[in-house]
């Protein structure tokens, strides 16, 4: 009889550059338990580096911890970290973070029995090295032709903050208020004072979220998505 090792054994493991399709990209990742996240974006894979605390952990925290208020205070609404995403056939991303509407309140995206997210969750954030990442590329491409409506790329090395937004099929950056606040299109109160969040003031950060979801635009979104 042969044993899961050996079966595991003969899998070939994922390899930075392969071109899979997400059936065969899926086999080989459940076949390595140990890998903790590899992507498929537009059929290619890839196999990020060790993460580091400055670059990627710090922020990658303060990205949850923004979002997890929101959903805290936003019934009909989650979030979750590094999960797979099923878009379609050439892509399945595994994004920092994601803030979904649930599929009974009417979001686009749901969780199938075998526990992934299929479909476009309606927020997507990245954390990027810079603007020569492939989140601001490729990823942004699949994300924008897949209907992902709104999609956030902290580029730590350039100190910068993308929130694009999909209008009429193109990824429109959307611009700080006079005072340096931007508002999601798509949820009400999910407010980003971009200064506060680059400078590591989480306290600032979590103040303006929980302003945002004390608002009447965000009681009405709320009272929008129990009606559904």
């Amino acid at each position: 009889m042969t044993s899961t090792r050996q079966k595991s054994a003969a899998i070939p493991t994922l390899e930075n550059g392969d071109r899979l399709t997400r059936r065969e990209f899926e086999h080989r990742y459940e076949a390595m338990p140990d890998l903790k996240k590899a992507e498929l974006i537009e059929g290619v894979v890839y196999v990020p580096a060790a993460l580091r605390y400055y670059r990627h952990g710090k922020p990658h925290a303060a990205i949850l911890t923004w979002l997890g208020t929101y959903a805290s205070a936003t019934p009909g609404v989650d979030f979750a970290d590094n999960t797979t995403v099923r878009l379609d056939p050439d892509n399945d991303p595994q994004p920092d973070a994601l803030l979904r509407i649930e599929e009974t309140c009417g979001g686009h995206s749901r969780i199938s029995e075998d526990d992934y997210v299929e479909g476009a969750p309606e927020l997507i954030v990245e954390i990027a090295a810079s603007s020569a990442s492939y989140d601001m590329h490729d990823k942004l491409n699949a994300y924008r032709r897949n209907q992902v409506q709104e999609y956030v790329v902290w580029r730590v090395s350039d100190r910068a903050i993308d929130w694009f937004s999909l209008q009429s099929e193109r990824y429109v950056p959307l611009q700080p208020d006079p005072a340096g606040i931007i508002q999601s299109r798509i949820f009400p109160g999910l407010d980003l004072p971009v200064e506060a969040m680059l400078s590591s003031d989480l306290a600032k950060v979590l103040a303006v979220v929980q302003q945002g979801v004390a608002s009447d635009r965000h009681q009405n979104f709320v009272t929008r998505l129990a009606a559904k």
